[in-house]
């Protein structure tokens, strides 16, 4: 088992999205379950889409979700160099073994000629007509690389979906190589799993249709059929309509998600189960690491997953309570200086602030980015101010008498904690005034937090401290009676 090997090769041509994710979080679990080897290729021939931005912002993310590889660009390896952009002399002499063998011959054929030809014979059937293929003139001019497939057909035990048998007659002549030289997907995809001895290729059943192609190609370079590597397509993952996901139907980049204040332990989590599920439970909130010890790719459903962003959250928000406070107050820390609560230079009292606040606010989290709007009043000094629509619903004119009572009570406690700041304004407003507690608390919140959704409200005014506090509470009775 220790022999396995798989790879993940995104082209780098934007953002990761999650289905890319998706394949390179199953494939690695592969390598890593049975002890194997995760590479890590870069699929970049397409000069005209791939981009150096794309490619270190593809590494950024893989490294932030925490897949790691063990052989490919940056770590290096055995089989370098690891992007197919610099690997076009490789393919080329292996273009050059397939039409010396009669695999591979010339095509001189233009696309708009293809089309001719077929309409003048009322062909409708997709692909090559085999204008080319047993062609003995070569005239001046540009020439694609084609490969000849075999008669026959191509019968694989798919990892995930069993048998699968394709008929050579539905796959027509493929084109492998450029008329400039630059080899196409499926030529540089195959030479590369061949000799970088890849023993599993898990990828998305939209590539199902290619796995006859390259097992022909397999054989054409003498790999032995007990020596292919097994395939496992995986399901696609569709939206809430139920079509393929994609901008129209949802958000598909991985660094969306990472901006939007979700944990990569949350998106490892659901990201393995578009597809698969822990065996034995129904538990599906679970580490990478009890992932990776339970998985098994032959467990991956054959159905579309559906993409919910509401269980993504749920499952984040989870992961986040499961953090210990001092790991989640240094993963807040980023995103309140992004959001300007906290500055570039955080003085030690703002930290300390930060600590004390965690476990008011851990349990209230589905999204890191969730905390600067309710962390905000804490670190506003003198720039506080309060939210224009909750004081029009909460700070009103027949609020003032239960927020005069609350000053003075507040005013007269000998000691500034939650336990005593809660007792007294009891005593003062729900059995003073006769008030209940969602209108007597409701405009306090509003004066302090100044917002109608906050933190605790004892604790909240605890960490606020006490000459703060009054203050607020006094500038909003201000505001109330406009004066």
């Amino acid at each position: 088992m220790t022999g396995i090997r798989t790879r993940f090769a995104p082209a780098p041509s934007g953002d990761l999205h999650v289905g890319n994710v998706r394949t390179g979080l199953f494939s690695w679990a592969v390598a890593r379950h049975a002890g194997g080897k995760f590479v890590y290729r870069i699929e970049d021939t397409d000069a005209t889409r791939a981009t150096d931005e794309a490619f270190h912002a593809a590494v950024d993310v893989l490294r932030w979700l925490g897949i790691d590889w063990d052989e490919g660009p940056v770590v290096g390896g055995p089989h370098e160099p690891y992007r197919q952009s610099e690997r076009f002399e490789v393919y080329a002499g292996v273009v050059a073994q397939l039409q010396e063998s009669g695999h591979a011959y010339p095509c001189f054929c233009t696309p708009e000629e293809i089309t001719a030809r077929k309409a003048a014979r009322g062909d409708k059937t997709p692909g090559y007509d085999g204008f080319c293929r047993d062609r003995t003139d070569h005239p001046d001019g540009p020439a694609t690389m084609r490969f000849r497939m075999p008669e026959g057909s191509t019968t694989w035990d798919d990892l995930v979906r069993g048998d699968i048998t394709i008929d050579h007659k539905d796959v027509p002549d493929f084109t492998i190589m450029r008329s400039n030289g630059h080899p196409l997907y499926m030529l540089a995809a195959t030479v590369d799993d061949v000799l970088m001895g890849m023993t599993h290729i898990v990828r998305g059943e939209d590539l199902i249709a290619a796995t006859p192609r390259q097992m022909a190609m397999y054989a054409a370079m003498g790999v032995p059929r007990e020596s292919f590597p097994a395939f496992g397509h995986l399901p696609l993952i569709v939206g809430e309509d139920s079509k393929p996901l994609s901008k129209r139907n949802g958000e598909v980049s991985i660094a969306w998600y990472r901006r939007n204040g979700f944990l990569p332990e949350a998106m490892l989590n659901y990201l393995a189960l578009l597809g698969w599920s822990m065996p034995g439970t129904d538990e599906e909130v679970f580490t990478v690491d009890e992932m990776v010890a339970a998985f098994d790719v032959s467990r991956v459903s054959k159905n579309p997953a559906r993409f919910d962003l509401k269980k993504l959250e749920a499952i984040n928000g989870e992961h986040i309570r499961r953090l210990s406070e001092g790991d989640l107050a240094a993963r807040l820390l980023p995103v309140l200086q992004d959001a300007g609560v906290l500055g570039d230079v955080v003085p030690e009292d703002a930290h300390e602030t930060l600590r004390s606040a965690i476990p008011l606010v851990q349990t209230r989290l589905a999204r890191l980015t969730e905390a600067p709007d309710l962390l905000r009043f804490l670190f506003a000094g003198d720039a506080f101010e309060v939210d224009g629509a909750a004081a029009a619903k909460t700070l009103l004119g027949e609020t003032v008498g239960s927020l005069d009572a609350a000053l003075r009570a507040l005013e007269a406690l000998p000691s500034w904690d939650a336990a005593s700041i809660e007792a007294a304004l009891r005593a003062a407003l729900v059995d003073g005034l006769g008030l209940k507690p969602k209108h007597a608390f409701g405009p306090l919140r509003v004066a302090v937090t100044g917002r109608t959704i906050s933190p605790p409200l004892f604790e909240s005014m605890e960490l606020v401290g006490r000459d703060v506090t009054l203050a607020r509470l006094r500038s909003a009775i201000v505001d109330v009676r406009g004066f």
